[in-house]
């Protein structure tokens, strides 16, 4: 009660003063807001958008707490001194290197959350506390600090603010800034180095002389793009134990997240089941591709290819993307046909970018936001289509 109550005479004490909008939503965060509707309600419901935001949130903790574990296993593994997965030796390597991460994210976004706030003199937006968790999960273990403050600042100012803020951003925030990242700094987001804790260090090192054995953990994608078969097992793939970004390993988690969404009537079903669809459908054309020889082993696009159509959804970012970024209820579509369209497009296009961009292997991300783009447009003509019948019905009535 003591701190309820003088963040209460706090939010008095700066009410209508330029520090008003940080108070508040110190306030509301903490407590449940005390204003109250008085006309003009249709639906009134115990949760906000802070609460919202939380509960994905909720679901995206299991991926970072199994992160912190697997980088530190995959850190071990590559040195060739294998550890338990659940020990306290990997735990604290990830720990060491994936929270600071998350510092960073929330501290350089939420920092120009606070200052768009006191500057336009209206209420913090909540929109950045899931982003804040989603960008440490979908970036390399090895992202150096300064790289990803810069790539947040640019994904919340240019990305999100200058189209009005929370609810008016055309593209996915963390996606956008998972593409600054691609696109400024490839180096860092691609190869086969990036992906396991030290393994840059170790690289620069033997550029100096040093005699040691360098590490490598490339991707299971990155691998068949090179025209590598997969080395790890599906169990492997499924659960997680393999190399890749923060938190997009482990499907299992990613599913019992999916299931969370769904039960809290948060995330989309629709769009997450088109998009599995949509991917196996992909696979499947490509699948045929390759097996009616209409390709030649040879081919840089053979292995993705060959590729069991249903490994395509339990390696790379693709479940991660579907299930935490694709429904994103801001960019993604409104309507009920749109999320069917929406979601199968995503899924098909993922699956045709991996097989046919070996230099950048993962297509999630772009098929989202390519999405993004275009789910306003289908939103659009799903709604003048059904328009368009109830005109009809009305003019068969009167006739």
């Amino acid at each position: 009660m003591g701190l309820k109550s003088n963040l209460h005479n706090l939010k008095e004490k700066y009410k209508g003063t330029k520090m008003a909008p940080a108070f508040n939503a110190l306030h509301t965060f903490l407590y449940l807001p005390n204003d109250t509707t008085h006309n003009g309600t249709h639906i009134k419901a115990a949760d906000d958008l802070k609460r919202t935001m939380n509960t994905v949130i909720m679901a995206l903790i299991p991926c970072l707490i199994f992160g912190m574990f697997n980088a530190g296993y995959q850190h071990f593994s590559a040195l060739g001194t294998p550890v338990d997965f659940l020990s306290w030796d990997a735990f604290y390597i990830g720990l060491i290197k994936i929270l600071p991460l998350v510092v960073v994210s929330y501290g350089v976004g939420l920092g120009i959350e606070f200052i768009f706030a006191t500057i336009k003199n209206h209420e913090v937006e909540e929109g950045y506390l899931v982003t804040g968790m989603l960008v440490p999960l979908i970036v390399p273990i090895d992202i150096p600090l300064w790289m990803l403050a810069v790539a947040v600042t640019f994904g919340v100012v240019i990305g999100k603010e200058v189209f009005g803020g929370t609810g008016m951003n055309i593209l996915n925030p963390a996606l956008t800034i998972r593409a600054f990242l691609f696109f400024a700094y490839p180096t860092w987001m691609s190869g086969d180095k990036v992906w396991i804790q030290g393994a840059v260090e170790r690289t620069k090192e033997i550029a100096a002389g040093a005699n040691i054995d360098a590490i490598s953990g490339e991707t299971i994608l990155g691998s068949l793009a090179q025209g590598h078969h997969i080395n790890y097992s599906v169990s492997d793939m499924f659960f997680g134990f393999i190399p890749g970004s923060v938190g997009e390993t482990s499907t299992f988690l990613i599913l019992l997240g999916a299931l969370f969404l769904i039960f809290t009537k948060i995330g989309s079903w629709r769009i997450m089941l088109s998009a599995v669809v949509g991917a196996l459908t992909m696979g499947l054309i490509f699948n045929g591709v390759a097996s009616s020889g209409l390709i030649t082993e040879t081919s840089k696009f053979y292995t993705l290819m060959s590729t069991e159509f249903w490994h395509h959804l339990i390696i790379g970012g693709f479940a991660f993307g579907v299930v935490f970024m694709a429904t994103d209820p801001v960019t993604a579509s409104q309507t009920n046909k749109g999320k069917w369209i929406y979601g199968f497009l995503i899924g098909f296009l993922s699956i045709m970018i991996r097989v046919f961009n070996p230099a950048y292997p993962e297509g999630v991300m772009l098929a989202i936001l390519l999405m993004n783009v275009f789910a306003p447009t289908i939103d659009h003509y799903i709604i003048q289509g059904n328009v368009k019948k109830r005109m009809k019905r009305l003019k068969v009535k009167t006739a």
